[in-house]
């Protein structure tokens, strides 16, 4: 079988890796400047394909003349995983045998660029790995596969996601030789009054508001773990917050104020109940714990973050 496999992330390199004998070309997006979120500063998915002795085209379109070389060649099936462009239907057509698309949300619920982020913020306990028949339409084609996963507690955007990307690397080999032996089948419609979308994450979504609950709060830091990395403000200065949880203490004072610190980190009121901040990180200085953090700093305790 002839695949030809479109991934831009560190989410799709696992996947890639998968089923590499089967993939006879690799379409990726060209390396963005940092600060893009998932997207690696040297498109991690083009420097292992390469490794692995993969042809490899780089795009920004599907109106660039290295695109249009994909439609001189032959595939069989064409596999997309967390690639980051819209594919055109005249492209989608080109396999013999069709184009699928593997996403990590439990379809038609989180379609879009952020499922991993989205499921986390909103404090759900599970999500998982769709498989759809693609169409001209974004994550709506015909489901011919799904999983569900577990969210912990404990789990970020990071953590979920690399458990997520080694599942979906397990999944694609058996999945491929499946529609080699039964060629694709129809799957099944996705009911549309239950889809949601998801939005292309920007910096300032990761500004801490101190009036939402506690739980709203260390959901928020969670889901944008790694970037653009939850922030607030301290003394006019930005205040980076890696990692954060619930504490188990009542406060009735101002959303952000600094209630108190000890070993565990720098407690904070909010709009209902206190979050302990775990790990911080002050403009120009390195990440540390927010024990440490306090200690260096005179009279916190007081203090709000804004």
């Amino acid at each position: 079988m002839r695949v030809c496999f479109f991934g831009s992330s560190a989410f799709s390199v696992p996947s890639l890796v998968s089923i590499k004998d089967h993939v006879s070309l690799v379409v990726t997006k060209k390396a963005k400047p940092k600060g893009r979120g998932y997207m690696l500063d040297d498109n991690e998915v083009k420097k292992v394909a390469l490794s692995l002795g993969l042809n490899v085209i780089e795009i920004d379109s599907f109106s660039d003349d290295s695109a249009k070389k994909i439609m001189s060649l032959e595939f069989d099936l064409f596999v997309v995983v967390s690639f980051g462009l819209m594919i055109p239907e005249s492209f989608l057509n080109l396999p013999k045998i069709g184009s699928i698309n593997l996403h990590p949300s439990l379809l038609p619920k989180y379609r879009g660029p952020s499922p991993i982020q989205a499921a986390i913020l909103n404090g759900d306990r599970e999500t998982g790995i769709t498989i759809i028949k693609m169409d001209r339409r974004m994550d709506a084609g015909n489901i011919l596969y799904q999983e569900k996963m577990e969210i912990y507690e404990e789990d970020d955007s990071q953590s979920l996601g690399r458990r997520l990307s080694f599942r979906s690397s397990q999944i694609l080999p058996a999945f491929l030789a499946q529609i080699e032996m039964e060629e694709l089948k129809e799957g099944i419609v996705q009911e549309e009054a239950k889809a949601t979308y998801t939005k292309m994450i920007r910096k300032e979504m990761a500004k801490i508001d101190w009036t939402k609950s506690s739980t709203e709060i260390v959901n928020l830091i969670r889901a944008y773990a790694g970037w653009p990395v939850a922030y607030t403000y301290l003394d006019g200065k930005l205040l980076k917050v890696h990692r954060a949880k619930v504490y188990d203490l009542n406060s009735s004072d101002k959303p952000g104020k600094i209630v108190l610190f000890n070993k565990e980190g720098i407690v904070c009121s909010t709009g209902s109940g206190t979050v302990l901040l775990l790990e911080v990180q002050l403009e120009a200085k390195r990440r540390m714990s927010g024990y440490e953090f306090a200690i260096g700093q005179r009279e916190i305790v007081g203090k709000t973050l804004t």
